[in-house]
This record gives structure tokens, sequence and C-alpha cells, in this order.
């Protein structure tokens, strides 16, 4: 089989790739290698993956029309993954025309590639700050999601919208994945985890928002992965059953499904903390400040229909993958 997985050299997308190649797929991995975070921590992932023989690095951004147009054509991709996106909500704060050009125009052209290119399957990724101003917990596929509180959750909104529109013009199937709060080695260093590993290890203090009463699903990056590999093969099927009169957000008479994957199992963001401490052995300095524009207090993932379709849910201890991402902290930065 032969994957895409754009945003291969980013951190799910890392992850994602190495699991493909375990499994013996091929792998065209696509990154337009963007210094929105330490291009040096991108190129080493890519160093890994680049060791697979069934591996293979386009460098190419999503907004190329005809790069993009190219490579499907050559490509002749089964299934493609997307993971590739204009990430951070606070970001979007400050650069909003790069989650339009990623996240919309970037995500048009993954559609066009898929559609004229009979490609079998289309998963891509949507988020958890979908959900926005809904408080009925937990979060729902089958809830309406029409309140963004940033331009970055609302793109991944679009996304999904998009995606429904072409599944449904061209029979195209395609997965939506809404993830929860992902964490774990080689993760992305604007995170809480490694912002709050990296300060603590120095002593510097740490920005604890809402005056810590936040709540995460926090959801380790092996689960995330899991979650995938076992979609790729589930193509989405139309709903039968599907009633305009009380549409259902989660699934349609198209094939397209949305599914979140997160550990349904939401943690305080002081308890967080704690563990990290407890693990790096080290106090943090708090500093509590008031809510970001943007966030939200808490999330947490309804899974039944993951674990109804492929028999997985997200279940690794807060404990064991905050662990796991120190172990590997340590060792990347000799610390």
């Amino acid at each position: 089989m032969s994957v895409l997985v754009t945003g291969a050299a980013g951190f799910i997308g890392f992850h994602v790739s190495r699991r493909l190649l375990a499994a013996g797929m091929k792998v065209v991995g696509l990154d337009n290698l963007n210094d929105y975070y330490d291009v040096g921590l991108k190129n080493d992932r890519l160093k890994i993956l680049l060791q697979d023989k069934n591996f293979s690095f386009a460098k190419l951004d999503l907004v190329d029309t005809k790069g993009m147009q190219e490579l499907f054509k050559s490509g002749a991709f089964q299934q493609v993954v997307n993971l590739a996106a204009q990430a951070g909500v606070r970001y979007s704060l400050e650069n909003p025309k790069a989650y339009i050009d990623s996240n919309i125009s970037g995500f048009l052209n993954i559609l066009e590639g898929c559609r004229h290119n009979q490609v079998e399957h289309l998963i891509y990724a949507s988020s958890s700050s979908v959900y926005g101003l809904n408080t009925k917990m937990p979060f729902s596929v089958h809830g309406n999601v029409d309140h963004p509180v940033s331009l970055y959750a609302a793109s991944k909104k679009a996304n999904e919208l998009m995606a429904h529109s072409y599944s449904h013009l061209y029979g195209l199937p395609v997965t939506g994945l809404r993830f929860f709060t992902v964490y774990g080695p080689w993760g992305r260093p604007d995170m809480a985890l490694f912002l709050f590993t990296k300060a603590i290890l120095a002593g510097e203090p740490i920005k604890v928002f809402n005056q810590g009463e936040m709540q995460r699903d926090f959801t380790y990056v092996d689960d995330i992965v899991e979650g995938i590999f076992r979609l790729i093969p589930h193509l989405p099927a139309s709903n039968s059953d599907w009633d305009g009169g009380s549409p259902d957000p989660g699934s349609s008479p198209a094939p397209y499904r949305l599914y979140n994957i997160g550990n349904h199992s939401p943690v305080q963001l002081l308890d967080f903390i704690a563990i990290l401490e407890k693990e790096l052995g080290k106090k943090a300095k708090k500093v509590l400040l008031p809510m970001q524009p943007g966030d939200v207090p808490a999330t947490y993932a309804d899974v039944a229909d993951l674990q109804s379709a492929v028999g997985f849910s997200p279940a690794t201890p807060l404990e064991q993958g905050v662990e796991e991402f120190v172990r590997w902290y340590r060792d990347y930065y000799g610390c």
C-alpha cells in the first residue's frame, strides 16, 4: 500500500509514518519544514524516517497547487493521511493568514488531489478545538460545533465542511479525526508539556492560565497513532438512517465520518503539573494567569464511536505518558 502522509516531519506525522513503515507500507512524507518551531527538531525526525527504504520525502507546501498536482499524479496513493496544518490556537491571534493559507487553501489542494487521482480513503486531522463554546461533556461528534473561539478552530471546522462537500459530490471516502491535547516523545515545543519541562529544568517560572482551573483530555501520541492505523483500512460507509430533518453532524448519507480520539479522562492542569514535577524531581514555580483568548476551560472526549468502529479507545495513563516524554526529552537534550 502506498500512503501519503502530510506533515511527516511534524510530531504526529512522524509517529504515524514510523508505524506505517513498520507495517511494511510504502510512505511518501510531505512537509514544508517551516520555522513555526525548531526546524532542527523536524529534520531530526526526518533523518529517522529516511533510514527506511520504503520512505521517500517531498519538501512541498500544501498551498503549492502545481506541486501538489504533480505529487498526486506521480504518487498513485491509495490512502492519504493529512496531518499538515498551521497549528496552535494562540499563534492564530498573531498570524491569522497562515491558517487560511495552510488549513484552508492547502486542504483544498489535498481534496482536489484525492478527487482526481482515485484515492481510496482520506483521513485528516481535525481538533477538539472545534467544540468551542460547547459545555455539554463529554464532547460528542454528534453534537453541534458552530461556535469556535479561535480562527484555528474555525479552520478545522471548515476542513470538516469541505471534506463533507467532496464526499457528497464525488463519493470520496473521508474520515475526520478530532485530536485531544496530544503529547509524547518528539512533541511540539509550543505545547504545555514541552514548555513546562523546559522551564522547570531551567528553574524558570511556568505560566498557568485560568489560575490552573483547566481540564484537558491529554492523549498519548501512540494512542493517536493506533487509532489512525486501525482506521486506514476502515473506509467510512454512508449512513442509511441519516435524517435530514434531524441531521447528525458525525455521519452522512455520503461516505463520511467523524471520530474523537482522546483519552476520555480529563485531568486538572494542576494535577498534570504535579505529575510532571514528580517525574522531574523538581518543583515548578507557577505564575497564575487569567484565561487566554481562544482557550476553553475543559475538554473531554466521547470515544464511543471510535470504539464501536475499530475496537479501540485510548487508555495510556498520564503518568506513563509523561514518564516516556521526560525520558525522551532528557536523552534528546542531554539534560
